[in-house]
């Protein structure tokens, strides 16, 4: 069963200062969250993407009703229109016919692979016809990274699992070889028998702009771009910066963040 929870901003000073040109506030708005790292944890209830949530709901005096559901639902939902928000998401030709974005992380991703794989670096991977990657259903990634993955899947080298625990799960096992990764994940790996037979590469691509997700069919771009707005300001008045280095060093928090978009 999913977890419901009803985020309700407080201040009314946010309502006034808001009232003339921020969001529409007069229904509530929904917003998907995915367990996924340090962005959200099921079991505390917790993460980067769980404050930004909050943040979103105290600045700008709307009512926000999140929901825990697996990403690839949230994604059917936003293009339905059933859903008003989902975070930390990235732009692809596809989404960008039915979602709109506000901006406000960046960052790499990473390979995690079994140490005894013999694989090195990225092109390791490819001549090891045996060897198995696992992805989360419908996660995108950097556009030389989504070529590898699509040419993987081609081959039927790939294994796909709702979350990340799965994933790990099956490479301690043996099942699959490697898989992908962010900062974000990288806590879950320290500490446990992972880190034991893993080692980490670095992918090709840049860093990859990350932000919140909006419905186009629910959302009219009047209002995509207050919300837009909104996410600036807690851009720029350190909101999103703070909320990071909750939960990342304050170096890292900030390359993060501090992005050229």
């Amino acid at each position: 069963m999913f977890r419901l929870y009803l985020v309700v901003a407080v201040l009314p000073f946010c309502v006034a200062a808001n009232a003339a040109d921020g969001p529409d506030c007069s229904r509530p708005l929904t917003l998907g969250l995915h367990v996924h790292g340090l962005l959200y944890s099921s079991q505390t209830g917790t993460g980067i993407d769980k404050d930004i949530a909050d943040a979103m709901a105290q600045r700008s005096g709307c009512t926000i009703t999140t929901t825990v559901l697996p990403r690839a639902r949230i994604w059917q939902l936003i293009e339905s229109g059933a859903l008003d928000f989902s975070l930390s998401g990235i732009a692809t030709p596809e989404r960008d016919r039915f979602a709109a974005f506000a901006w406000y992380f960046s960052n790499r991703y990473y390979l995690l692979v079994r140490q005894d794989s013999g694989v090195e670096r990225l092109a390791d991977f490819d001549v090891r016809p045996k060897l198995q990657l696992g992805v989360i259903r419908s996660f995108r990634y950097g556009a030389r990274a989504n070529q590898w993955v699509d040419q993987l899947a081609a081959d039927g080298r790939i294994s796909y699992a709702s979350d990340l625990e799965p994933l790990y799960q099956v490479l301690l096992l043996g099942r699959i070889h490697g898989m992908i990764i962010e900062p974000f994940d990288m806590m879950d790996v320290q500490g446990t028998p992972v880190k034991d037979v893993t080692r980490i590469i670095e992918l090709d691509d840049p860093a990859i702009p990350h932000g919140l997700i909006m419905s186009k069919k629910s959302l009219s771009p009047v209002e995509q771009n207050k919300w837009r707005a909104l996410v600036d300001e807690l851009r720029q008045n350190g909101t999103v910066q703070r909320i990071f280095e909750k939960y990342f060093a304050p170096d890292l928090a900030r390359r993060m963040v501090n992005f050229q978009q």
